[in-house]
């Protein structure tokens, strides 16, 4: 708890000794191990008052389910096992399961098609709208380009070392 070692203890016994003095070293140190006593009894009443605490209001079945939940092998082994449970006709090849899965097996292959359609038009969107803004940007550059650019100071002739001004 404190992790002191046996040189530490050591140093408090020399210094207690020194303190309090060989009479009433005795009954400090019984005085000690009482209070130590009391202390841990405190200590457990308090956490087995806290654990009634929590059956009382159901925290250990919820920690519990959340420890299954959260074991990654276990629900993994539950999808293998749904994934590979099938039941099939024999006669008719298709599944014992009845009517109502297959409704429900139409409806997310309506609802897949319809998202996939939903992207590719958005997709297309998105590229055309690109493909826009690079014609309009080239076109902007182009006419920079052909525009009559006036000559800049910069562009001007600058004048040799080798003339000199006349005077």
């Amino acid at each position: 708890m404190f992790d002191l070692g046996w040189t530490e203890l050591l140093v408090i016994g020399v210094v207690a000794l020194i303190v309090v003095g060989p009479k009433d070293l005795p009954v400090l140190f019984r005085n000690v191990g009482r209070f130590m006593g009391k202390m841990r009894g405190m200590a457990r009443e308090f956490s087995s008052a806290m654990s009634d605490a929590a059956d009382e209001t159901g925290v250990k079945g919820m920690a519990s389910d959340l420890r299954k939940m959260s074991n990654p092998l276990d629900t993994v082994a539950q999808a293998a096992k749904s994934a590979t449970n099938f039941d099939v006709d024999p006669e008719t090849g298709g599944s014992t399961q009845g009517p109502e899965t297959s409704k429900l097996s139409a409806e997310r292959q309506a609802a897949k098609q319809k998202i996939e359609a939903k992207s590719a038009r958005m997709a297309a969107e998105r590229k055309a709208r690109e493909a826009a803004d690079a014609a309009q940007k080239a076109s902007e550059l182009e006419a920079a380009l052909e525009a009559p650019s006036e000559p800049t100071p910069a562009d001007a002739p600058a004048a040799s070392a080798d003339e000199t001004p006349k005077t």
